[in-house]
């Protein structure tokens, strides 16, 4: 791999760092150094999307027919890591990276005319219904019905930890159409609008105190049929296809990056003794690593391609990092991490700790993921 930027690739980087200087805010830059879950509030995320989107830019990995910039990975890559390291917003990925490529490769003409526009501006917000309380790594045990009744699917049944519900228009979510002999076989791939008589959310607050997710309960919920994307018993299909992109078609190294400097300036640089410089090192040289491992892996990838089982390892890698990151930030505080108290970094730092602890659940736990490497990479 040529590791040397190109003449045009310096140059889109220059283009791409004047652009964030006029155009990224204050406000939005502040939406994410706040973060403390997964994704910043809806309103400065929503912001820069709709700025990103004036320019085409808000979907870097979409293809040109639906919007996308046409970009080549390097390109990609180096847009990513810049709006990361300047502080932008994380733009909100239930949408733009998995809705969409799913509604792409199976959805209707239709259905792409419909939602694909409203995706790229966050004019819909989608959340993703996917987990179920007796349904979490074990997806296919799902048990929430939707029959058909004329021009509708009736559906009943809840969906749990389900990401900025109480934000969302619409919901994507995994139904039973059939009771079949192989559970995957009768599972199909449904968009519930969120206003529908019915559908009831009910918080979930984290072990840091903030309210990211949530549990939906949907009774007697009569959804458009034309809601239903692609074929009737195919949802299983289309879910393994999307959480080829949950998992892997992000680019996480610039993120790690930035939280590694919000960790760095939490705790000040009178903090910052030759101990902590050895420990931020040894953090550094493994972002380095993982960075590596991404641009080998997400290089190759055609535009809304999908990674394949690769994606595992790298959300499994991935999810370790954030929870390297968020500890580095306890070491450092010591003592001063027991205040709950701080209304500034230092307690944004402490109550990302805390739920930094989900990331190697959501998305498929780690055990999930080694399993995966083991079956489709280790031939086990």
């Amino acid at each position: 791999m040529d590791l040397l930027l190109h003449p045009a690739d310096r140059a889109f980087r220059a283009e791409v760092r004047d652009f964030i200087a006029n155009n990224l805010t204050p406000e939005m830059r502040d939406g994410q150094r706040r973060i403390i879950g997964p994704y910043p509030e809806p309103e400065p995320a929503r912001a820069w999307q709709q700025v990103l989107a004036a320019r085409g830019w808000a979907a870097p990995a979409w293809p040109v027919a639906h919007g996308g910039p046409g970009w080549t990975a390097i390109q990609r890559f180096i847009f990513e890591s810049e709006c990361a390291l300047a502080g932008a917003p994380i733009i909100y990925p239930i949408g733009i990276r998995l809705a969409a490529p799913v509604i792409m490769k199976f959805g209707s003409a239709e259905q792409q005319e419909r939602w694909l526009p409203r995706i790229l501006t966050d004019a819909d917000h989608w959340c993703q219904g996917f987990s179920e309380p007796g349904a979490g790594s074990d997806l296919a045990s799902l048990t929430t019905r939707a029959v058909r009744d004329g021009d509708a699917y009736v559906v009943d049944g809840t969906k749990l930890w389900t990401t900025h519900a109480h934000h969302a228009n619409w919901m994507f979510a995994l139904v039973r159409t059939a009771q079949t002999a192989r559970r995957q076989d009768g599972i199909s791939f449904l968009a519930i609008p969120m206003s529908l008589p019915g559908v009831e959310v009910r918080p979930i607050l984290s072990i840091g105190g903030d309210h990211d997710v949530n549990q939906v309960f949907l009774d007697n919920v009569r959804v458009p049929a034309d809601c239903l994307i692609g074929q009737e018993g195919k949802g299983w299909t289309y879910a393994k296809y999307l959480l080829e992109f949950e998992r892997g078609n992000g680019l996480f190294s610039g993120r790690l990056r930035a939280a590694l400097k919000r960790v760095e300036d939490g705790i000040g640089v009178e903090r910052i003794n030759d101990a902590a410089r050895l420990m931020i090192a040894e953090v550094t040289f493994e972002i380095d690593a993982f960075e590596m491992l991404e641009l080998m892996t997400i290089g190759v990838l055609e535009p809304n391609a999908a990674p394949g089982p690769v994606a595992s390892v790298l959300k499994l890698r991935a999810s370790r990092l954030k929870q390297r990151v968020a500890r580095l930030a306890i070491d450092l505080l010591g003592s001063e991490a027991l205040r709950r108290d701080d209304d500034g970094l230092r307690g944004v730092l402490v109550t990302d700790y805390l739920n930094s602890r989900a990331a190697t659940i959501f998305g498929g736990t780690s055990e999930v993921q080694l399993g995966i490497i083991a079956r489709a990479l280790a031939g086990i």
